[in-house]
């Protein structure tokens, strides 16, 4: 396939030099066009080696050819990465005063941008106007990355990973496969009109005023859900339980944040959102159990005796949303999708005790990640299996490794292949 790759002056370029080995990996023709100012990150020399092609920003070099015209018409894909906030105003703007937005305006291939930028101008109204501005138009724009940005600064902004990028391109390639009716529906979203509850973090069991019972669960796997979600069109409502508010930051302003503590909180939160939603996906990281008693002071040593807790089993938040789905008639359609995090032991697999989940909780989808050996909790990157069921036999995907924007991505397309299931039986 011939993909062009644009590539934008800001502090990410250098990872253009990944994505350009990963795509020639994958046997692609790739065209480099930087502005002039990436080549102030990034030397020509590297871009042509890698990509062994020539690399120009001037629509007056090769203009023997009609350069500034022939590259766009002739990509089957674009990929921009980084794109800057000066770059995304140029392409919203329908300008064309270079060789790389020129390629833009004349292509009528599927376009996937990565923005990459500080936090502040992510967030700016201009930018976000210049985005739903893209979207709008069929731009598949990729959110970026929370995490370390140029200098002591972290937030949204950030690249997200060249795998991730190049796997994201792909897909929307495969998904529109030349069908211009096809990328129609992808750029409008396949979950639009759709309201989706999503919980996400690890709940707290309060033992006294300072201390509780919690488990390591960051809530990065439920916002990237969220930002997927919405990315394709739905309406979002977030039950966060205490996840970092520097986490919660990037999030669209239309998504709803519900914050909770404990299990309680996040039953009593999913109950009361169960009756809007077409959809709910239980991440969060649920505590089984709970102290029986708390204190209003905080506990204190006493001598050298230990400490003995009475713990009462918290209820079964998604058994009891499936079960209530059964009662009201009005919720019959409604998609409930679980995560399971196992681990195995000398007797039954970490799979097993997921298919296992899958049968008890008598949800429609269910996400499972191994998380021994601390492969899952905190990390930005993780390895899922989708479990369904097809007439009653349980069905396993493929192993599934990358970031957890990419996981959701996989997580929202299966969720949207249940809707199409459940409409064309009823």
């Amino acid at each position: 396939m011939r993909i062009v790759l644009g590539v934008a002056g800001g502090i990410a370029a250098y990872k253009a030099a990944h994505i350009i080995r990963r795509l020639r990996e994958l046997d692609h023709s790739v065209k480099v066009v930087p502005t002039a100012n990436a080549l102030k990150f990034i030397g020509a020399p590297t871009l042509e080696a890698l990509s062994g092609q020539t690399v120009t920003t001037d629509v007056f070099d090769e203009i023997d050819t009609v350069n500034h015209v022939r590259i766009g018409q002739e990509a089957e894909l674009v990929i921009i990465a980084p794109a800057t906030a000066d770059l995304i105003a140029k392409i919203a703007a329908g300008r064309a005063d270079d060789l790389l937005t020129a390629s833009v305006l004349t292509t009528t291939a599927q376009v996937v941008v990565a923005p990459a930028m500080h936090t502040e101008m992510w967030l700016n109204p201009a930018t976000v106007a210049n985005i739903a501005t893209l979207r709008s138009r069929g731009v598949h724009v990729l959110d970026p990355a929370v995490g370390r940005l140029t200098g002591p600064d972290s937030g949204p902004g950030r690249l997200p990973e060249p795998e991730d990028i190049v796997a994201y391109a792909l897909s929307v390639k495969d998904a529109d496969a030349g069908d211009p009716a096809a990328a129609a529906s992808d750029a409008c979203g396949v979950l639009t009109g759709r309201r989706i509850v999503i919980s996400a973090g690890g709940t707290r069991e309060p033992l006294d005023p300072v201390r509780f019972l919690g488990n390591r669960s960051s809530g990065k796997q439920g916002i990237a859900l969220a930002k997927a979600a919405h990315a394709a069109g739905a309406d979002v409502e977030l039950v966060a339980a205490n996840i970092d508010s520097g986490l919660l930051t990037g999030l669209p302003d239309d998504i709803t944040i519900t914050p909770v503590e404990s299990t309680l909180e996040l039953q009593y939160a999913m109950q009361s959102a169960q009756t809007r939603a077409d959809a709910i996906i239980m991440a969060a990281a649920v505590a089984d159990y709970r102290p029986a008693e708390t204190t209003d002071s905080k506990m204190k040593k006493s001598g050298d005796e230990g400490l003995t807790l009475r713990l009462v089993q918290n209820p079964d938040i998604l058994r009891g949303l499936v079960d209530e789905r059964s009662r009201q008639t009005r919720l019959g359609d409604q998609i409930i999708v679980g995560f399971a995090a196992e681990t195995g032991d000398a007797e039954t697999t970490a799979l097993d005790y997921a298919r296992a989940k899958f049968r008890r909780k008598g949800v429609d989808l269910l996400v499972f990640n191994d998380v021994s050996d601390d492969q899952a909790f905190g990390h930005d990157d993780t390895m899922v299996q989708i479990i369904t069921s097809d007439a009653g036999d349980i069905n396993v995907g493929e192993e599934f490794h990358g970031s957890k924007d990419h996981v959701s991505q996989k997580v929202i397309a299966a969720l949207s292949d249940q809707f199409t299931h459940v409409e064309s039986t009823t």
